[in-house]
């Protein structure tokens, strides 16, 4: 393929087929083999592969686990949601947090990804005499929360861009935090962000990809490493409630 030229400016190739496999995959409902994205594209098998294995490492496609074809990934649906569904998401899982609040009594919230972030989208804050602050509508960084490694575990491209970008942040024992998240289905900060605080996470999936996390948490004292597992069971049954 040519490069081509549009209003006097050149387009760069490589960009060029990058769009069109993702548009390809797109309009086959979100997933397309390599076959298929190669015969309708034109781009040879080799250099649609080749392409692929980029837009992988970088988080706009993904592979599963016993499927060939290519899915869109977790960063493009992440900017999907940044153009403009963030109220809808919001308003789909509110009623999720309502149960899980009104069964705990402590501070709940919703979370999304936001590119290297994590934006809180929404929080019910508990009434207890010892109680914890949700962050409002703020961005933070991954590191040091449980919201966090719930991202860096099911959202593969995010998780490896981090990694390579921020591995020293993030600590030595990073990926052995990861593999235990990806091991249970859910993450645990045991006092890490905050003295004296206890978080658990769970991820909320739309089609098989995570899409956002909700989080709880409060004091250690109330919340030991048992409560906060069997609270993760039941926050994730909440989850699935909504698809």
């Amino acid at each position: 393929m040519p490069e081509n030229e549009d209003n006097g400016g050149r387009l760069i190739q490589s960009i060029e087929r990058a769009v069109a496999i993702l548009e390809i995959i797109a309009r086959e409902g979100g997933a397309a083999s390599l076959k298929h994205i190669a015969e309708r594209t034109g781009i040879g098998k080799t250099t649609a592969h080749n392409i692929l294995k980029t837009l992988d490492v970088l988080g706009y496609v993904r592979r599963r686990v016993g499927d060939t074809r290519y899915h869109l990934g977790g960063r493009i649906l992440n900017l999907a949601r940044i153009t403009g569904d963030d109220g809808a998401l919001r308003t789909r899982l509110r009623p999720v947090l309502e149960a899980i609040a009104v069964k705990t009594g402590e501070t709940v919230y919703l979370a999304v990804p936001s590119g290297d972030e994590t934006y809180y989208l929404d929080a019910i804050e508990s009434d207890r005499m010892l109680r914890t602050a949700s962050p409002g509508e703020a961005r933070l960084r991954l590191e040091g929360s449980a919201i966090g490694l719930v991202f860096l575990a099911f959202m593969p491209g995010l998780g490896k861009r981090v990694l390579a970008t921020r591995a020293d942040a993030l600590g030595p024992d990073i990926q052995s935090q990861i593999d235990a998240v990806e091991r249970v289905g859910f993450a645990l900060d045991l006092e890490n962000y905050e003295p004296g605080l206890h978080c658990v996470a769970v991820p909320w999936r739309e089609n098989g990809e995570v899409r956002a996390a909700i989080g709880l948490s409060g004091p250690s004292t109330r919340l030991p490493r048992d409560k906060l597992t069997d609270l993760a069971w039941m926050m994730m049954r909440e989850a699935e409630k909504v698809q």
